[in-house]
Parts: C-alpha cells; structure tokens; sequence
C-alpha cells in the first residue's frame, strides 16, 4: 500500500509538471479575433495577454464607437483563448491523474 501511495505521489508530481510546461507553452499559441467589419484585430495568447491591438483610423473618430468595438472583441478574443487554455490544460490533467479505485465514476 505505501508502495502504492508512492507511486501516486510521483505521478501528480509529474502531472504538475507536466502542467507548468503546458502553461508555459500556452504562451506562444496566439488567437487572433477581429470586429466583424475588420475595423479592430486583437491578438492575444491562449493565457489570456493581450500581445497587439490594431485599430483602424475610423475608429479613432468615434470614442463610444472604438470602446464598444473594444469590448466586443476583446470578449470575444478571450472566450476562445479561455477555451483552448482550459482543453490544454484539462487533457494533461486527465493523463496524468492516478488510478483511485472509485474515481471513475467521476469522469
């Protein structure tokens, strides 16, 4: 039994490991969302730092209009790389978890 627990210690080990590597690979993947007009592109990582915020002219003439433009998306940039940090990040979870009899049933 201790062997066993030993043995599940060093695998969560390796999962955290395995974790941090993930998340520091998640900042070089980019996502790129732009207004449906093209107007405002926004590229940010997959951990959610803005990297560029391009903004076209126009929208320099109109602060309400630049902000809504900002806001939406924005939102939008961080939903999708919410999505793929999380699907990352839950993959290398699920592979490195140990085998608890009884767990299963949580899957």
């Amino acid at each position: 039994m201790f062997g066993d627990m030993m043995n599940m210690m060093g695998k969560l080990k390796e999962t955290q490991k395995k974790v941090e590597e993930t998340k520091k690979r998640l900042d070089t993947v980019l996502i790129d969302e732009k207004s449906s007009d093209g107007l405002l592109s926004i590229t940010l990582t997959a951990n959610r730092t803005i990297k560029s915020i391009d903004i076209a002219d126009e929208l320099l003439e109109d602060k309400e209009q630049l902000e809504d433009y900002l806001v939406l998306t924005l939102n939008k940039a961080i939903e999708k790389a919410t999505n793929v940090n999380e699907a990352e990040l839950a993959a290398v979870a699920k592979e490195g978890m140990p085998n608890i009899p009884g767990m299963d049933m949580f899957k």
